[in-house]
C-alpha cells in the first residue's frame, strides 16, 4: 500500500512539473508584444523573467522529485509489468553510473548541436558586441512563445551560453531519455553475450535510438565537407520538429527492450541488485 501512495504521488509530481511549464510557456508568451516594451515597464517584465526561470526550475524540481518517487515505488512493489522491468534494470549502481554519465555527455552535445553552448573563435565578444567578460543578462523580449525569456552569458572572449527555455526543457528531457535508453541497452547487450533471450541487434538498436542528433553528424562524416555544411544547415531549421518526433520513439523502446528483458512468468531476467 505504501509502495503504491509512493508511484501515486509520483505520478502526479511528475504531471504537475510539466503542467506548470505548459502554463509557463503560454503566459510568458502574452509580453511578448514589442510595444509593451516600454521603459516604464522594462523593470517590471524583467521581473517576470527573473521569475519565469524560477519557476522553471522549481517545476523540474518537481519532476525530478516525482521520478525518483516512482522510480522507487515500481523496484519497491516488484510487480511484473513492463514500467517494472524498466525500472529494475535502471535500479541498480551500474546502471546508475552509465544513465549519470549519458545524461551529462549528451546534454554537453546536444548544447553544441543546438547553440546553448557557444563557441566562435572567429568571433570576440567584446570588440564585436561590446560585452563585458564574463557577464551575463536575460532579454525578457521579444520572439515567439517558448524562446523568451533567453540567458545570455559571455564566459570567455569566445565562449558563452545562449540559453532558450524550449531548448533547455528539450535538451533536459531527451537528455534524461538518452541516458534511461543506454542504461536499458547496455543491461540488454550483457545479456545477449550471455545468451539470455535477447539478441545483439535489438540491443544495438536501442543504443543507436538513443542518439536522435547524430545523424548529421554521421552523415556529413559520410557525403563530405561541401555537402555536409548544407545538410547541417537544413537539419539546424528542423532541429526541433526532429527532436520532438524522437521523444516518442525514446519513450516506447525502452518498453520494447524491456519485453526482452522479462521472463515468460512476468518477472525480470536479471537479479535486482542496488
Amino acid at each position: 500500500m505504501e509502495q503504491s501512495s509512493l508511484i501515486k504521488k509520483g505520478k502526479k509530481m511528475i504531471i504537475l512539473g510539466f503542467v506548470i511549464i505548459g502554463v509557463l510557456f503560454v503566459l510568458y508568451g502574452r509580453y511578448q508584444d514589442p510595444e509593451l516594451m516600454t521603459p516604464s515597464a522594462i523593470d517590471s517584465i524583467q521581473r517576470i523573467a527573473f521569475g519565469f526561470y524560477i519557476t522553471l526550475v522549481a517545476a523540474f524540481g518537481a519532476i525530478a522529485i516525482g521520478i525518483a518517487r516512482y522510480h522507487k515505488g515500481k523496484v519497491e512493489t516488484k510487480g511484473k509489468d513492463l514500467s517494472t522491468i524498466i525500472a529494475l534494470v535502471t535500479w541498480s549502481s551500474k546502471s546508475r553510473k552509465i544513465f549519470l554519465s549519458t545524461f551529462v555527455g549528451y546534454g554537453i552535445f546536444f548544447a553544441l548541436i543546438s547553440g546553448t553552448l557557444v563557441y566562435q573563435p572567429e568571433i570576440n565578444f567584446v570588440t564585436h558586441y561590446g560585452a563585458v567578460v564574463p557577464s551575463g543578462f536575460i532579454a525578457p523580449c521579444c520572439d515567439e512563445p517558448g524562446y523568451m525569456p533567453k540567458i545570455i552569458v559571455y564566459i570567455t572572449e569566445h565562449i558563452g551560453l545562449q540559453i532558450i527555455p524550449i531548448n533547455l526543457v528539450l535538451q533536459i528531457i531527451v537528455s534524461y531519455l538518452v541516458g534511461l535508453n543506454v542504461s536499458i541497452a547496455v543491461t540488454a547487450y550483457s545479456i545477449s553475450k550471455k545468451g539470455g533471450g535477447i539478441s545483439t541487434i535489438g540491443a544495438a538498436t536501442g543504443l543507436f535510438i538513443a542518439c536522435p542528433t547524430c545523424a548529421g553528424t554521421f552523415l556529413s562524416i559520410f557525403i563530405g565537407t561541401a555537402s555536409g555544411i548544407a545538410l547541417s544547415v537544413a537539419l539546424s531549421q528542423m532541429q526541433t520538429f526532429l527532436i520532438g518526433v524522437s521523444i516518442p520513439i525514446l519513450i516506447v523502446t525502452p518498453y520494447l527492450m524491456a519485453k526482452k528483458l522479462r521472463n515468460s512468468d512476468g518477472s525480470c531476467k536479471i537479479n535486482f541488485e542496488r
